[in-house]
């Protein structure tokens, strides 16, 4: 037993999909800090490599400007401030490209591996950041010891890949005060290309070592107990006596829209003393006539109370009343296997009702009514014996 509670409280089932739901309106989703370095340092380097020299120049001038000061202007506190805030400005308008792409790459980085994500879990303040005892927790976690060992390897590649790049250029980088300025500055420039190109190569490979880890490592974190697998679908099923009380309603919510409509049925065809359905036929409207209710023993015993307060007639035809509850369900046309049988029914109903307009002679129901034997379920004995309904044979009105 107390291996049993020990394996149901062990991580050992994958997230369920509401579990990674909930987590991700939580703001949890797998993160690359070296995805982000990398991204960053790509774009801003490469935007150096492609229009470095137009952002030179324009730093240059803007030194060149901001250096070029009269003896009226040195000593004007008013012309100097002037001067520094249009200096900062054209700063601004010379770096805007590297800080714009920068800005760029930094939000749109984290999409790369968790899509677009906008949470404000993580700005409500929580007391439980504070903790010491959390903060030490984490920080000696497996987690941590992982983000260490990573963080001495990164050092130590990137910092193998420098060593490496400068030990190849110690030749050329010594022979750089015997150059003239411009040649040595295009030199100085060719070595932090290739230097850059090396580094960007080193985190590439961390990259893609560091990738797959996070998502396999957050895909770890979100593991569930059996216990909590067992809890969270009675939560997604519903306990189980609220179900059983919403069907009951549903069902008493159907049952009595199907009463609502027997007293515009045209007929109700009984057994008499277990089945009843109640059929209505609109001309020009329906294609075939309709079962707008049926039901069993208190159910069918329902249905012919109404339809005896709303004057429907009631026939008993128990071979017709049979197949009817069986072959159609409320709503559905009768089978057209039964087309003969209902419209001689129908035919009783118009006579009758004839009859009353006029005073006249009640016409005897149909007794021998055209019902297909394989259509016909047979007399549920059982159901017939019990004597719940009886109604006349047939009743034309009140």
């Amino acid at each position: 037993m107390a291996e049993s509670q020990q394996s149901d409280l062990e991580k050992t089932e994958p997230a369920s999909s509401r579990r990674l739901e909930q987590a991700r309106e939580q703001g949890q989703v797998a993160r690359s800090t070296e995805l982000n370095s990398f991204s960053s340092l790509l774009v801003s380097g490469g935007l150096l490599l492609f229009a470095g020299a137009t952002l030179i120049d324009g730093m240059r001038t803007l030194f060149a400007s901001g250096l070029q000061l009269d003896r009226a202007s040195a000593f004007d506190v008013g012309v100097a401030l002037s001067r520094l805030y249009e200096a900062m400005v054209d700063a601004l308008w010379v770096m805007a490209p590297l800080l714009a792409a920068s800005m760029l790459v930094a939000l749109l980085a984290p999409m790369l591996l968790s899509g677009w994500l906008f949470s404000t879990d993580a700005l409500q303040p929580k007391l439980s950041r504070l903790s010491p005892a959390a903060y030490l927790g984490r920080t000696f976690s497996w987690h941590g010891a992982v983000e260490l060992i990573k963080a001495i390897l990164k050092m130590v590649l990137l910092g193998a890949v420098v060593v490496a790049m400068l030990w190849k250029q110690k030749d050329a980088m010594a022979m750089l005060a015997l150059e003239p300025i411009e040649t040595a500055l295009a030199h100085v420039g060719s070595m932090m290309t290739d230097a850059f190109v090396a580094v960007m190569l080193a985190m590439l490979l961390i990259v893609a070592i560091d990738v797959p880890f996070q998502i396999w490592n957050h895909i770890q974190q979100l593991r569930m107990t059996k216990e909590e697998v067992r809890q969270e679908g009675k939560e997604t099923e519903g306990n189980p006596e609220v179900k059983g009380r919403i069907r009951a309603m549903q069902r008493e919510m159907a049952r009595r829209r199907m009463m609502s409509a027997v007293p515009k049925a045209d007929v109700v065809v009984t057994n008499p003393t277990h089945y009843a359905v109640a059929l209505q036929y609109l001309e020009g409207r329906m294609r075939a006539p309709q079962v707008v209710a049926k039901g069993t023993r208190e159910v069918a015993s329902r249905i012919i109370d109404l339809a005896r307060e709303h004057n429907v007639p009631v026939l008993s035809a128990p071979p017709l009343a049979r197949a009817l509850h069986r072959h159609a369900e409320v709503g559905d046309g009768v089978p057209a296997a039964l087309y003969a049988a209902v419209a001689e029914v129908l035919a009783w109903v118009y006579q009758l009702r004839l009859a009353r307009g006029y005073g006249s002679v009640l016409p005897g129901a149909p007794t021998l009514l055209d019902v297909p034997a394989d259509l016909d379920p047979g007399p549920d004995t059982e159901a017939e014996a019990v004597p719940a309904l009886q109604p006349a044979p047939v009743r034309g009105g009140a």
